[in-house]
C-alpha cells in the first residue's frame, strides 16, 4: 500500500505528496514538508475526484471533497460549457450576419439556457461530487 503526504496549504487547499523512494517517508517528511504534514495511504485519498482536487480539505487526518467547494467548481465548468455552447448564436445574433436565421439562433440560446438551468438546478440538490460530476456529464 503506497503512503503519501498531504497537508494544508496556507490557502486552505490540500497538498499531496508522493514519496518516489528515494528516501525513506520519514526523511521527506522532516525534509520536505511542513510541520503540519500528516501520511496516509494513497487509497484514502478521494477516489476519481480530480476534478474537483480544489475542493479537497484535510482534517484529523482524513482528505474529504467539500460539497459546497465542489458545487462551486461545477458551476464554473457548467458556465464554462454554456458560454462555449452559446458562442457561435451570440455572434449570428450580435453581428447580425446577413442571411442568418436570428430567430431559429435566438431558439437555440433559448434552449441552451433551459439545458443549463436543468443542470445547475441539479447541481445545487448534489449530495455528492459525483452526482454534480453526472450533472455536468463527466466521468
Amino acid at each position: 500500500m503506497s503512503k503519501v503526504i498531504v497537508w494544508s496549504s496556507a490557502n486552505g487547499s490540500v497538498a499531496v505528496c508522493y514519496p518516489t523512494g528515494e528516501l525513506p517517508l520519514d526523511e521527506v517528511l522532516k525534509k520536505d514538508c511542513p510541520s503540519n504534514a500528516v501520511v496516509i495511504n494513497e487509497t484514502d485519498l478521494p477516489q476519481n475526484q480530480g476534478v474537483f482536487f480544489e475542493a479537497w480539505e484535510l482534517s484529523g487526518g482524513t482528505v474529504s471533497v467539500n460539497l459546497d467547494k465542489a458545487k462551486a467548481i461545477g458551476h464554473d465548468i457548467r458556465r464554462a460549457k454554456r458560454a462555449e455552447e452559446f458562442a457561435p448564436y451570440d455572434k449570428i445574433i450580435s453581428l447580425q450576419v446577413p442571411g442568418a436565421d436570428t430567430a431559429a439562433a435566438e431558439q437555440a440560446r433559448n434552449d441552451i439556457r433551459f439545458k443549463y438551468a436543468l443542470i445547475q438546478e441539479t447541481i445545487d440538490l448534489s449530495t455528492s461530487p459525483d452526482e454534480i460530476k453526472a450533472a455536468l456529464g463527466i466521468s
